[in-house]
């Protein structure tokens, strides 16, 4: 009788190829223990623990809220500050927080790409689910101002996990971007701080997307952020729907996330050889 035994090869594809989602699917365990990996290890050996979800956007919120609502005045269409600059910067946390954990996220796994096989997608959606639990955390902080300022929900509330998953989706597309880049141009890692730093004046954060003027809003609202930071005060505060911000964001983020997971999948063969 022969002894040979039957073992499985794994080869790399190559070229442009569309995600295999029955891939993930299979492997969805060590995507949930990835996820949960990532949440325990933000808060390990800190003192004050999920804290820091509320803690983080907040002193930002505050300072935001004397700098550009005390001193410079900056038009919000009557919103207070406080309440206007809150609603923005907890998902824009969030995404500046997924993206730039996401671009760097093979670079900070390379020990484990070398040594097991998983769907390498796993690595910078990881990032993009784990932050969903700080997000989920500093909403106490919309509610709170909502009711100080007797804000009452509209059926606008009922569109909002729409922008909430356009708020996924964006750090998404540019962590498959950014992360593949990154294993070839490690210029990434120092070129995010200042992008991000950039990225918070190009959407209505600090101030209201009516200060644009009219003939480059279109141009201004391909800019994804701006649809997502846009929805989210229409939907909390009751307001209409901006559409004129949304639809064009809408579309260049799932052209991002399509080019990106495309991007990302010819590229991945190449990754350990590489890192």
């Amino acid at each position: 009788m022969s002894n040979t035994k039957a073992y499985t090869v794994i080869k790399p594809e190559s070229g442009w190829q569309l995600i295999d989602f029955k891939e993930l699917v299979k492997y969805r365990d060590l995507f949930y223990f990835m996820v949960w990996r990532e949440i325990k290890v933000m808060y390990a050996q800190t003192i004050m623990g999920f804290s820091w979800a509320l803690l983080q956007p907040l002193i930002q919120i505050v300072i935001f809220s004397v700098i550009f609502g005390k001193v410079a005045k900056l038009s919000t269409d009557g919103i207070p500050y406080f309440l206007f600059s809150t609603i923005a910067i907890i998902p824009w946390t969030y995404m500046s927080q997924a993206m730039m954990s996401s671009s760097q996220s093979l670079i900070s796994n390379q020990n484990v790409l070398g040594k097991i096989y998983m769907p390498r997608l796993i690595f910078p959606l990881t990032y993009v689910l784990s932050k969903l639990v700080d997000f989920g955390i500093s909403i106490i902080i919309i509610v709170a101002a909502a009711v100080y300022y007797n804000v009452v929900p509209a059926l606008n509330i009922l569109l909002l996990p729409i922008f909430i998953i356009l708020m996924m989706i964006i750090p998404a597309s540019i962590g498959l971007w950014l992360s593949a880049l990154a294993i070839r141009f490690r210029d990434v890692k120092f070129a995010m701080p200042f992008i991000i730093r950039m990225l918070i004046y190009s959407a209505p954060i600090v101030y209201s997307a009516s200060a644009i003027p009219e003939k480059y809003r279109f141009i201004y609202s391909l800019n994804p952020i701006v649809g997502v930071i846009e929805g989210f005060r229409a939907c909390i505060l009751g307001l209409p729907i901006p559409w004129m911000y949304v639809w064009p964001g809408m579309i260049v983020s799932f052209i991002l996330l399509l080019t990106g997971a495309l991007y990302f999948k010819k590229m991945e063969h190449v990754f350990v050889d590489v890192i």
